[in-house]
């Protein structure tokens, strides 16, 4: 380790210049912190910026998995702990749903039973302006959801939703 050579005294950076860099990195991190690390872990946005760059979201997210953890861990007298964690009911109910030239209807209803973390998507073949009227219900558990729409290459999202029991 004696091979390297000591650099010269006047290459060193000042102690003015060193205090400068330290605070420019020290204001650095903080806007850092305020514009990424906050909304990206705990959906804290003060500045919004998250919520521009699509953080704010996730932070939210993973705050509610943990404060849905943390009622699994503890869950309320008279509650079951096994089903509030492993047999969350996901029921969806299509009715109604019919052309606008036709008086075409019916009615039925899906049941799907869902594990933390496990997700599931149900479609509908429809003609071109048909409504279909529904409703959801998510028992012993919260769910997230993302109601939309694909076909002719087009994408409409309609409705999205975090740690819902229901909907229409």
């Amino acid at each position: 380790m004696h091979n390297s050579q000591k650099p010269d005294v006047n290459e060193l950076p000042s102690s003015k210049q060193l205090l400068k860099s330290t605070i420019i990195a020290f204001l650095a991190a903080i806007v850092i912190l305020v514009t990424v690390v906050l909304p990206a872990e705990y959906g804290i946005d003060p500045t919004r910026v998250g919520r521009l760059l699509g953080l704010a979201e996730m932070g939210e997210i993973k705050a509610q998995l943990a404060e849905e953890a943390e009622q699994d861990r503890s869950p309320s007298e008279g509650t079951d702990k096994q089903s509030s964690v492993f047999d969350n009911i996901f029921s969806l109910i299509i009715g109604t749903a019919h052309a606008q030239q036709s008086k075409d209807t019916w009615k039925d209803e899906i049941t799907f039973s869902l594990e933390p973390g496990q997700g599931i998507e149900w479609k509908l073949v429809m003609e071109k302006g048909a409504v279909a009227e529904y409703q959801w219900t998510a028992e012993n558990g919260r769910v997230n959801f993302d109601l939309h729409g694909d076909g002719g290459g087009q994408s409409i999202s309609y409705e999205k939703g975090r740690g819902k029991t229901g909907g229409r």
